[in-house]
């Protein structure tokens, strides 16, 4: 990971941030909030939305977390002894916490209903590490089940490894359970990464991820039925199905990560792919701390993975820490608008719409490779 001296500056105004410009086209945000008679005050963050298949019926898990993210302001004011990052915490415990609320979606109004907790008491009780429980889930259905897929931290060094994690409506009313719960290994050759996470599931492809945006990675991760209530005993293997190669790597300045799932849509009669995908820059600020820049850009691939379009880098609202875990397109087949969902600051959920002409004409479609360099960081 290379850590500068200075961040990147972004001087394209007209994506700095992608909320402003779209609501000057018209578009529309919406905070996402689950009261705090339910959630105990807990700040939200890192929702993820999914259109359930077939229906107009839309979900949303919203992730709660038991802490503040502080950052100091302008140069440095109001750094902690940790450096400009900080997670405030309570006094009387150690650990940061999540805890995933899964609520129904009203397409209408745009608000959230039904908040439930996911309860993963079938499970070994935590904490295990500094870091608790299932961290920035994105719901998923694949065959005939739900799924949250995120990443949870193993002891004894905090080990993260990618979690796919079963859930169903309990027999009471307002009740969410974890009933199956697989642990992933990455691929061959990959065993000994520290920390696996963002792999982005796609949605019409059952158990298959992109783990890598540029080039292309998309692995298949073997679920045996067996495994799903011993996740301590089993692991579940994951195989290479897709590797794109150097020819196809974009020469961005940064590297994507994951960020949403990978919806399939039809544009212009032919099938494709779009995520939104995230990146790090990271620098030492004047005190020799590490501090970043979260940006975000839109991706699509064609039905053979290679890169149809990509839009600038972006912020959503000018945050230092934005996130991205949910894309969901229109319920009508023949609208091509989506739904985004994303955190800021690990502290407030929101969710935008992206209508089909604005995303027609955000996207860069099909540049010469050439021309990504310019596409990027101007």
């Amino acid at each position: 990971m290379e850590i500068k001296d200075k961040p990147i500056e972004m001087k394209d105004l007209g994506t700095t941030s992608l909320v402003a410009t779209l609501l000057d086209k018209g578009g529309r945000i919406e905070p996402l909030v689950v009261p705090n008679a339910i959630t105990g005050g807990l700040g939200l963050c890192n929702p993820s939305i999914l259109h359930i298949p077939d229906t107009a019926k839309y979900l949303v898990n919203v992730r709660a977390v038991s802490y503040y993210l502080h950052h100091s302001e302008g140069d440095q004011k109001y750094q902690t002894p940790w450096g400009p990052l900080n997670y405030v915490r309570p006094d009387d415990d150690p650990y940061l916490r999540t805890q995933n609320y899964l609520c129904e979606f009203n397409l209408r109004n745009m608000k959230l209903a039904r908040p439930r907790i996911v309860n993963t008491n079938k499970f070994p009780k935590e904490p295990e590490w500094d870091f608790v429980g299932l961290e920035d889930g994105r719901l998923v259905k694949w065959e005939d089940k739900l799924y949250l897929t995120g990443v949870r931290r193993y002891a004894p060094d905090g080990k993260g490894r990618m979690v796919l994690s079963e859930i169903e409506l309990g027999k009471k009313k307002n009740e969410v359970r974890e009933v199956g719960r697989y642990i992933i290994d990455p691929p061959k050759g990959e065993e000994d990464a520290y920390c696996e996470k963002n792999w982005m599931p796609i949605l019409d492809m059952p158990f298959h991820y992109v783990k890598w945006s540029n080039p292309v990675q998309v692995v298949k991760v073997d679920i045996n039925k067996k495994w799903k209530n011993n996740p301590r005993k089993y692991r579940c293997p994951t195989t290479v199905v897709f590797q794109g190669d150097e020819s196809t790597q974009l020469p961005l300045q940064l590297s994507p990560r994951g960020g949403s799932q990978v919806v399939p849509y039809e544009r212009n009669g032919k099938k494709h792919y779009m995520a939104i995908t995230h990146e790090c820059d990271y620098w030492h600020n004047k005190k020799n701390d590490r501090d970043s820049h979260y940006y975000h850009r839109i991706i699509v691939w064609d039905s053979k993975w290679n890169v149809a379009g990509i839009s600038d880098a972006f912020k959503f609202m000018d945050g230092r820490i934005e996130f991205c875990c949910g894309l969901a397109r229109h319920p009508d087949k023949g609208v091509n608008e989506f739904y985004c969902t994303f955190g800021f600051q690990d502290n407030s959920a929101y969710l935008i719409n992206l209508p089909a002409d604005f995303l027609e004409e955000f996207i860069k479609w099909s540049p010469p490779k050439e021309q990504y360099a310019q596409i990027v960081d101007k």
